[in-house]
Parts: structure tokens; sequence; C-alpha cells
């Protein structure tokens, strides 16, 4: 069997969810497994698959067309005149890619974005749409998918910190209003 680290390693990073995971890595880990096929990733495509076949010795196969279609690599765009600033596009963005405070335009990091397209749903004036990377003069090329893994375990590692300590927090005002809480002047 071959290590899901191996087979990470030739995902694109994207981290879209469209192979029907949670993230490249437990895409990865799913085909060391044998629970998963090779042809579940739209923006690996072929290159993706035909590499995956070589490194499991298994026959490519063609994209499987339930989990999308291969096309070219896209980046989010914020129709800057319609964003409300809501911020329900920051916490979906597996690579903290986009930026912006509550009641104020966010923006796409061209650098930093993947094209999963995570955005879009979340966005309740439909502000933000994907375009093809190369249709954009000043976009820089497609992150490097180690840089990529890198900053999704770094946005994950956040997501669960803040999710602990929020815990603690509600724990801690539970004890204090079980006991009595602090005396409050009047």
């Amino acid at each position: 069997m071959v290590d899901a680290d191996e087979i990470e390693a030739l995902l694109p990073q994207t981290q879209c969810t469209r192979c029907g995971y949670q993230g490249c890595r437990p895409y990865a880990e799913a085909i060391s497994r044998r629970e998963a096929e090779i042809n579940q990733c739209p923006p690996g495509g072929s290159p993706t698959i035909a590499n995956l076949a070589a490194l499991l010795q298994r026959a490519p196969l063609p994209l499987n067309p339930s989990n999308g279609v291969e096309g070219p690599p896209l980046v989010a765009q914020v129709d800057e005149a319609t964003c409300i600033g809501c911020a329900k596009c920051l916490l979906p963005c597996p690579v903290d890619a986009i930026v912006g405070a509550r009641k104020q335009m966010h923006t796409v990091l061209l650098a930093l974005c993947t094209g999963c397209e995570l955005c879009i749903a979340p966005c309740p004036v439909d502000c933000i749409s994907m375009v093809p990377r190369a249709s954009l003069a000043d976009a820089p090329p497609v992150p490097e998918s180690q840089a990529s893994r890198r900053r999704f375990l770094a946005h994950t590692e956040r997501i669960v910190r803040r999710a602990h300590e929020r815990d603690a927090l509600l724990a801690a005002r539970k004890r204090m209003a079980v006991a009595g809480g602090p005396a409050r002047e009047t």
C-alpha cells in the first residue's frame, strides 16, 4: 500500500472538497485505503490522475463527472460595488486568501487563491465570481501546492484553536454564573 503522504504530495492542495472529502489529505488517505478512486479531483484533472495512476500502478481513469469538470485554473473575484462586508466568505476560504473586515469591502489575494470556489455559496449578495486566472492581466501564477497546503494547515489550526478558546471562555462564564458570578456595581 502506498503511503497517503506520497499521494497527497501529488494533489493540487486546493482543498475544494469536490472530491467528496474535506480536503486533499482525507482524499489521499481514502485513496491509500482503496476507498476512493484516483479520478475525483477536478482541479488536478488529467495530469493528477495520470500521476496518481503511475504512483499506484493503476490504469488511468477519466475524471469522474460527478465530481466536476476539468478546466483552467480559476481565481475568485469580488465585485467591490456589491460587497456588503458581511465577512461570510472569510471562514470558508481554506487558505485565507480573502481579506476584509465586517462592513468593509473584501478582496481576494490573487497570489494565494487556489480557486476552490468555497467562498461563493456563503455570500448573501452573490458578489463573488470565479474567473480563469489567465484572463487577468495582473494575475500571479497558480500558488505552489505545498505553500497552499501550509496555509490550509495554519488556517485549520487557527480555527481549532479559536474553537477551544471559545469553549473555554463559555465554560468559565458558566462556572461563574453557577457560582454567583462577580458582584455587579449598581
